[in-house]
């Protein structure tokens, strides 16, 4: 399977998260954002490493690399691999004494080890496509010649009609993302999911 590769596009935050925080990982080659709801604890672990801060004593994660160090094993890279439930499930693949293996661990942790490895983040391409959040990129509307083009005042006045209850989850699903607020984006997007999915 070809997997997709992302690069962390921040962390963030609401005071209505309980504590939680919104990893958010950005396509390389494309346009979605993976928003991945994660603790306070892994959150601190990836941002401290973003930010170079080195603590006092080895961390969780320090340790991890660590190790996988000690031991003359190299992390290849990390791999998001499956969505089950709501759930995201990933995997560390290593190479260590001439062999490959791979360790099941939680997205967070295997993000935090990521960067403190240089090692790349990928994504399962059905793990984009079921939970990805595409994003809007806007385009210069204006031509070679400086003009707007013809054609916008009057499409965006033609739709009138009552939304149904998907559609203004979809919308406030637009908002979060052009607001980035990805935790928000989170939540909207699996409410959408179980809406499809008893539709069906």
């Amino acid at each position: 399977m070809d997997f997709l590769q992302v690069d962390i596009i921040g962390l963030s935050t609401s005071p209505s998260s309980g504590g939680a925080y919104a990893l958010v990982l950005g396509e390389v080659d494309g346009n979605r954002r993976l928003p991945i709801i994660i603790g306070a604890f892994e959150a601190q672990a990836i941002a401290l490493e973003l930010e170079k801060i080195q603590p006092p004593r080895p961390m969780t994660h320090d340790l991890l690399r660590d190790l996988f160090e000690a031991l003359g094993a190299e992390v290849v890279d990390v791999v998001i691999d499956e969505l089950r439930e709501g759930t995201f499930f990933a995997k560390i693949r290593f190479t260590a004494a001439g062999a490959d293996g791979q360790l099941d661990a939680r997205p967070s942790d295997a993000v935090a080890l990521a960067v403190r490895v240089q090692a790349p983040i990928f994504v399962a391409p059905s793990v984009l496509e079921e939970a990805g959040i595409p994003t809007e990129e806007e385009p210069d509307v204006r031509l070679e010649s400086g003009e707007e083009p013809e054609e916008s005042v009057e499409e965006e006045e033609v739709h009138t009609e009552p939304k149904t209850p998907l559609e203004r989850i979809e919308e406030q699903l637009e908002q979060a993302i052009s607001e980035e607020d990805y935790e928000r984006a989170a939540q909207l997007r699996d409410e959408i999911t179980r809406l499809k999915g008893g539709s069906n």
